[in-house]
């Protein structure tokens, strides 16, 4: 009986302690993402940048090619399964590798792959997506920042990528791709309950000094600051 009682105890503090961790996590998520660094004042609107979300992830959208920098050349067109070269945006997210590749729909979601991501286990990859036109809408925000804010933004994007031995982005080959225009590449960094897909498009409006939240693991703490 003592053994029995002894487990149960245990057991009960186990579950009131994952409780307790997912009440603190989630009021900080609320408290840090209602919480914005502000955006730096008295900057010019050079170029058209786009937040996106499909209501779970965010994704930071640019120009495939301006005077400042040209994607292409780093994301080239032929990596895609259709490699149409008309797309003149192209939209970036960063997230968990096994997510990416493994999970197409949340109903297909493995505990092992939420697992893995939530603690670190896994590595992670960089999606990366083009497109003719933006159009914008509640999942879609247009913001203007200056040629200067947006040099800021390309290095954070571009550090972002792991690279080879030649300092080339490293493609992944594979075929769980969303379309015809969209690839994977190998990034830096690992996913996890603190450092989500979200939390990386946050800190890139913040190297770019637009408006963000402190911290936030959720698109939704994004989108709030720009409804």
């Amino acid at each position: 009986m003592k053994i029995i009682k002894s487990t149960l105890k245990m057991l009960l503090r186990t579950v009131l302690g994952i409780i307790a961790f997912l009440g603190i996590f989630l009021f900080s998520a609320f408290l840090l993402s209602v919480w914005a660094v502000q955006k730096e004042p008295g900057t010019p609107g050079d170029v058209a940048i786009y937040i996106l979300t499909n209501g779970d992830h965010t994704d930071v959208v640019m120009p495939v090619k301006n005077a400042v920098f040209d994607w292409s050349k780093e994301m080239s067109y032929s990596n895609t399964l259709g490699r149409d070269t008309t797309g003149r945006y192209v939209a970036v997210g960063w997230g968990d590798k096994g997510f990416y590749l493994n999970t197409p729909t949340w109903s297909q979601l493995k505990f092992s792959t939420a697992f893995k991501a939530a603690f670190a286990l896994s590595t992670s990859a960089i999606h990366a997506t083009f497109y003719p036109a933006m159009q914008e809408s509640n999942n879609c925000k247009k913001i203007m920042i200056s040629h200067a804010q947006y040099k800021r933004l390309v290095a954070f994007i571009d550090n972002s990528f792991k690279r080879d031995s030649t300092g080339k982005v490293i493609n992944i080959k594979t075929n769980a791709n969303y379309g015809k225009n969209d690839a994977f590449y190998d990034a830096q960094r690992r996913y996890n309950l603190f450092y989500t897909c979200n939390t990386w498009a946050n800190n890139a409006l913040k190297a770019c000094g637009q408006k963000a939240c402190v911290w936030t693991p959720f698109d939704r703490g994004i989108f709030y600051h720009y409804r």
